[in-house]
């Protein structure tokens, strides 16, 4: 029921899962992928040239995950708005090998955009060759803000789904893991009451149970929308000031180089994404550890590791302390400019 009012969705339509959202992911891939869903003609694995959508930059582990279970993955260009849907409007509709595409619709990962109304309703609208499409809509982030009294908001994809007469076609997902412990959260999937029955009748035979205990403890300390909104503007305040050091050394540090580079100011989520000059992120991923200092692998972000303009870095600022934090971003904005004046040295 806290899901529900999260969500604004009925908790009949709510699976309540373990400790991780993306072992939910895992699950229902694999479901699909052995038995199909309500609208497959045969299992998806029976299907050798399957495919994925994959807008990039995006989360390295949808990637891997789809990589594993044999689809091609398509790399979909992301924009402020969300995916590029000209292109993916224009894929779903001519190949009926394209069974699904992920979303991160709200804070994406690492972009930290926010997809607007129009994308999420013609993802909702859409026509698709394959009648078994997928939609692999990862909310991680959904009351995750920074920006003090401002709460961006998405479209419900689930109702306009239904709205559309495509009610199956989304799966939902979201968890705790960065409301209250990481590894020790709750984990969800919302979709239409069609696709939850068949979840169900596939989960009976793989577990009796999730963690009851755990989910006891979270309705008594959240019980209640408000709760759940008091707590995350404590965590918020928390992770404002590294998201504010961050985005201000960068400012000072390369601010004469803002002809060759540019980097997002999320207003929620937990990452920045910037994106240096083509050809340059990998030499400075490499300056970065000569010098004592691991950054995200350069090209995690894109399907099959690979950045075609290698340009963007992914820079998570919530685990290092402040200090710790402030030393590593003004030695990667170092590295860049290192990066960037060897670039042009060469040309």
């Amino acid at each position: 029921q806290l899901f529900g009012e999260l969500l604004d969705l009925p908790y009949e339509n709510i699976i309540i899962g373990g400790n991780s959202s993306l072992s939910l992911m895992y699950d229902i891939l694999s479901l699909n992928l052995m038995f199909g869903n309500m609208q497959s003609k045969t299992p998806w694995y029976n299907l050798e040239n399957r495919k994925f959508l994959c807008p990039s930059p995006g989360y390295d582990r949808h990637f891997m995950m789809t990589e594993y279970f044999g689809f091609e993955l398509i790399t979909i260009p992301m924009t402020p708005q969300g995916p590029d849907m000209d292109m993916v409007e224009s894929l779903v509709k001519s190949d009926p090998m394209i069974k699904g595409i992920w979303c991160t619709p709200l804070y994406s990962n690492p972009d930290g955009y926010v997809y607007s109304d129009e994308t999420v309703e013609r993802l909702a609208k859409m026509s698709t060759a394959a009648s078994d499409f997928r939609i692999f809509w990862d909310n991680a982030y959904f009351t995750h803000h920074l920006v003090p009294n401002k709460v961006n908001k998405i479209k419900n994809i689930i109702k306009l789904c239904e709205k559309y007469n495509n009610a199956d076609r989304v799966y939902q997902f979201s968890s705790t893991s960065k409301i209250s412990f990481p590894g020790a959260g709750v984990s969800l999937i919302a979709s239409s009451k069609a696709n939850i029955e068949h979840i169900q009748n596939n989960f009976k035979y793989r577990i009796i149970c999730y963690d009851k205990i755990n989910m006891f403890r979270h309705a008594i300390v959240f019980r209640t929308k408000a709760d759940v909104d008091s707590h995350m503007e404590k965590l918020a305040e928390f992770n404002r000031p590294k998201f504010n050091s961050v985005l201000e050394i960068l400012d000072n540090e390369l601010a004469e180089f803002k002809n060759y580079l540019h980097y997002t100011r999320p207003e929620g989520g937990y990452f920045i994404s910037l994106y240096t000059m083509e050809g340059c992120a990998k030499r400075t991923y490499q300056l970065c550890k000569e010098a004592g200092l691991v950054i995200t692998t350069v090209g995690d972000t894109y399907p099959y590791g690979k950045d075609a303009k290698d340009s963007n870095i992914r820079i998570a600022p919530t685990f290092p302390e402040l200090d710790e934090l402030n030393k590593s971003i003004s030695l990667l904005a170092c590295c860049i400019k290192i990066a960037i004046l060897e670039k042009l040295t060469d040309n």
